[in-house]
């Protein structure tokens, strides 16, 4: 094809520049963080991310996973930086040495989300021990993450409150999907299943049909997110002090405004709560 001498000009001055930012973007020094597929799926660190970038020249490269195996990956010295949600498996990532400290980062809440037709008869209520015992009383089916994640755990322990032994009903009203969040709420709604979510993921999520919220505003349902630098004497592959420029970040006024002004459709998403020094 035959091209004009302006128009080559063109092409190979957009070509010079487009090759400069790429390389310019490749020499970024980068860590990577080990984190929940809530961060990811709400579109949080997509927001997020470029802005720490921008201020501080690191690129971030995200694995999103349940929270254990991010933990797991952590352990085995596989990331700079963990940013999960499950509080008591973050501190024992510290006690245990694989951490350096746990920093609060923000929170959110669980929802209990269910179809319309509500067949254990829950719906509005904001006692979740008691709306998850009507759903083993009416044997209601209910998908479970099954995968480990910081949602499976509160799942678990939420049972026990309601003196429920779900994983007893495995595989008849109970289901197990051992998948992210995104696809255990595509499992639930395609079943007519109850399914218990992070809101910032409910809020995202775009498939709902005639799903909506049934149980909410217990004070069992909170979600605290905390971030954890792993430990550098544990693992000599640690990027220590970009991870921690990170962490400052995060848990600092640009950060924590950062995560704040994080909406959809003009909801606000997680709610920044780092003590700040």
């Amino acid at each position: 094809m035959f091209l004009s001498k302006p128009l080559k000009t063109l092409l190979i001055g957009s070509a010079l520049i487009l090759s400069g930012l790429s390389s310019s973007h490749a020499d970024n020094p980068f860590i990577v963080v080990q984190s929940t597929t809530s961060t990811q799926n709400s579109g949080l660190l997509d927001a997020i991310l470029p802005q720490f970038t921008e201020a501080k020249g690191i690129d971030v490269r995200v694995v999103a996973v349940g929270t254990g195996q991010a933990i797991k990956n952590a352990s085995n010295g596989d990331g700079d930086v963990l940013l999960v949600h499950a509080k008591a498996a973050e501190e024992q990532f510290v006690a245990d040495g694989q951490g350096v400290e746990r920093f609060d980062v923000m929170y959110n809440d669980f929802v209990l989300v269910g179809p319309a037709e509500d067949p254990a008869g829950i719906q509005g209520g904001s006692d979740i021990a008691a709306a998850l015992a009507s759903i083993a009383e009416t044997r209601s089916t209910f998908a479970s993450r099954g995968d480990d994640s910081g949602t499976h755990k509160a799942e678990l322990r939420l049972w026990e409150m309601a003196n429920v032994d779900a994983q007893a009903a495995s595989g008849d009203w109970y289901r197990e999907t051992g998948s992210g969040m995104g696809a255990t709420l595509n499992a639930g709604t395609g079943m007519s299943a109850y399914v218990l979510t992070d809101r910032a993921t409910w809020i995202a999520f775009g498939n709902k049909g005639d799903y909506q919220v049934v149980v909410e505003g217990d004070e069992r349902l909170f979600n605290q997110y905390g971030v954890i630098l792993v430990n550098p004497e544990r693992h000599a592959n640690v990027k220590a002090e970009a991870g921690q420029t990170f962490i400052n970040w995060l848990t600092g006024s640009e950060g924590q405004q950062a995560i704040a002004a994080f909406k959809i459709d003009g909801q606000q998403l997680f709610f920044p709560n780092a003590v700040q020094p």
